[in-house]
């Protein structure tokens, strides 16, 4: 007969191996407290209700029950597990109706340590349709722990879910591996009392979280969220701004700054023309592109999309790197600079404007309208009307005209509607740059479309220009005998240093490549492939003919742009390097006549090669 000491012994063993069996097989259920959004629909009545169709009822083990909340969106139900769990699985069925299997597609699984959820992150999205009477499930990938977990419906769903499941074992957890929604980093906002951002003037308090790394990498900062742009606004999928409390190197980004911004590419089916251009403008040797890449975001816990993570083009270190000004600068050389400014056909919508004397208008953005002095706003508008009139001594060509080939290159019809420009302190020039807005590039506007029927640059030829910027860029362009000259020499640089068809190719098929993930969940919220949304000009019907279109027009263009300029290309003009003994490179390789070797020097026979834009010696 066993004491009290082996019956003890033998019931902690019986207890630990329970515990392994159940982490062996997804760890246990687990159960809480219920929480979440408490007002609901009675789907009898059609009415707002507190008692049917509850929140209770998605964890009430009845497949025909179900949670229906009385918003269509952002709403939510689960459990606090009083303490913090690592969740190792979840589960969840469909509302048992004729829309409910599809009603659960893109809903989002979060855990969170707080009750508000501000500091919560994802752990699984759904992404298939679920079963009526039936639970599907799926492996959570998380190594952190949380003591609130829940289920966030996706856009226009009412949350409708007839039973959801959380499994898992108590303890902390850590952040060694955290859930991304694809290859992509995620990039998650909370908004402080869930406050969806409705203006682009009203910064909403916010966490902002970046997972990135394959889930190896967190950042999680308090900030504000807003919306912004002038058109893209008007979209259903809205574009955002983000500002950190304290400045912040975000990802690979080379600037630490306040101030990002999240691009959303509505009207670009292929979600990659801005990168697209600033890769362009990279080769072009622009002196600043700004730092841009795809990832996912999540708002309050609802898929918003692929957006375009990129900088806030503004006056900081790693951006336009000019001297910011103060409201003391009112004379002398401080006075002189430094000033960023944008020929905007916006600039109206803008409380720091004007017009310049041949009818442009300006916006200036930096210093910012809530510090810049009367003086500051005379001198920069004196300043730009002289550099209207005396262009050859005070516009800098070599950034005004690679930033022209930038936009003509990419066919983009916006180049002149809005034009970056920036004049430092103590120096006469005034400098063109940096490139943005591309989403009607690369043969995406209907009204100029399709661009390699035209004879002439496109802005030219239907593009649309702010003001009278036609007329400007005409003077330099068709009618400056020593600025075409230089326009030419320009382009012959950029192609002897690897402007080619082979790379532009190439660097595109490396982006369909990486967007493949991403862009399959966007089109599932977004479901806009066969629409005809913005300016776009055809329905090509499917990611990959998207992206074969500008494939098509980049090869197009660039033999276009050769012609148009009176361009002989020769790829025996491509500066050698010579590598003796190391064959180790990281991107594709051809032979000089233009016939792709693979993505490796190495294993390749001693030769004559074309990587990364050089001309490469193997021996």
């Amino acid at each position: 007969m066993m004491n009290s000491k082996m019956i003890r012994i033998v019931f902690l063993m019986l207890l630990q191996l329970s515990a392994l069996s159940a982490l062996a097989d997804g760890g246990s259920k687990l159960t809480g407290t219920v929480i979440g959004t408490t007002e609901t629909v009675d789907y009898s009545t059609f009415q707002k209700s507190t008692t049917a169709n509850t929140r209770e009822m998605a964890f009430d083990g009845n497949l025909n029950t179900c949670f229906a909340s009385w918003e269509r969106s952002y709403t939510w139900t689960g459990l606090d597990l009083g303490s913090k769990h690592v969740i190792t699985r979840v589960g969840w069925s469909p509302r048992n109706d004729s829309q409910g299997e599809k009603r659960v597609v893109l809903g989002v699984f979060e855990g969170a340590n707080r009750e508000d959820f501000m500091d919560a992150l994802p752990i699984y999205v759904i992404t298939e349709k679920g079963t009526i009477g039936q639970m599907s499930y799926a492996d959570v990938n998380c190594s952190a722990g949380f003591r609130y977990v829940r289920y966030i419906g996706p856009s226009d769903a009412r949350c409708n879910i007839a039973e959801l499941e959380f499994y898992g074992y108590e303890g902390a957890g850590d952040n060694s591996h955290l859930y991304q929604l694809t290859n992509l980093p995620t990039v998650s906002i909370h908004t402080k009392d869930g406050v969806i951002p409705y203006d682009k003037e009203t910064d909403i308090a916010s966490q902002i979280t970046i997972i990135s790394d394959d889930g190896q990498t967190l950042m999680s900062e308090p900030g504000g969220v807003r919306e912004r742009g002038n058109f893209s606004r008007t979209f259903p999928k809205k574009p955002y701004r983000i500002k950190f409390d304290k400045k912040q190197r975000v990802l690979d980004a080379p600037a630490k700054a306040k101030k990002w911004t999240l691009i959303n590419n509505y009207g670009d089916k292929t979600l990659m023309r801005n990168l697209l251009a600033f890769e362009l403008s990279r080769r072009m040797g622009m002196p600043y592109t700004p730092y841009g890449t795809a990832v996912d975001v999540l708002l309050n816990g609802e898929y918003k999309g692929c957006y375009q993570l990129c900088d806030q083009v503004e006056v900081n270190p790693g951006r336009v790197e000019i001297t910011e000004m103060t409201p003391d600068d009112v004379s002398g050389s401080a006075l002189t600079g430094g000033y960023f400014f944008e020929i905007d056909a916006y600039a109206y919508e803008e409380a720091s404007m004007f017009y310049s004397a041949q009818g442009n208008p300006v916006t200036i953005k930096s210093p910012d309208e809530d510090e810049i002095t009367e003086e500051q706003t005379k001198y920069i508008k004196n300043y730009f009307n002289k550099m209207e009139s005396q262009w050859r001594s005070i516009l800098d060509l070599n950034t005004f005209l690679r930033h022209f080939l930038v936009g003509e290159l990419s066919g983009n019809t916006d180049t002149y509607w809005s034009v970056y420009m920036y004049k430092d302190r103590d120096d006469d020039l005034v400098y063109t740059g940096p490139v943005w807005d591309f989403d009607l590039a690369f043969e995406n506007d209907s009204r100029t479309y399709p661009i390699m029927d035209k004879g002439d640059y496109i802005y030219r030829s239907g593009g649309s220009c702010a003001g009278n910027m036609k007329s400007f860029v005409d003077r330099i362009v068709v009618n400056d005998t020593k600025a075409r000259a230089q326009l030419l020499e320009i382009w012959d640089e950029v192609r002897r240093a690897g402007l080619t068809e082979e790379y532009m190719t190439d660097y595109i098929d490396k982006m369909e490549q990486k967007l493949q993930q991403s862009q399959t969940l966007n089109f599932m919220r977004w479901p806009i492939m066969n629409d005809y949304v913005h300016q776009n000009p055809h329905i090509w019907g499917s990611y990959k003919a998207e992206v074969q279109n500008v494939r098509r027009y980049m090869k197009e263009r660039i033999a276009w742009m050769d012609n148009k300029l009176g361009y002989q290309f020769d790829p025996s003009a491509i500066s050698p390097t010579i590598i003796t003994t190391s064959k180790s490179q990281n991107t594709s390789v051809y032979l000089p006549d233009g016939r792709r070797c693979g993505n490796s020097l190495e294993n390749l026979p001693a030769g004559l090669y074309i990587t990364g834009g050089r001309k490469v010696v193997v021996r």
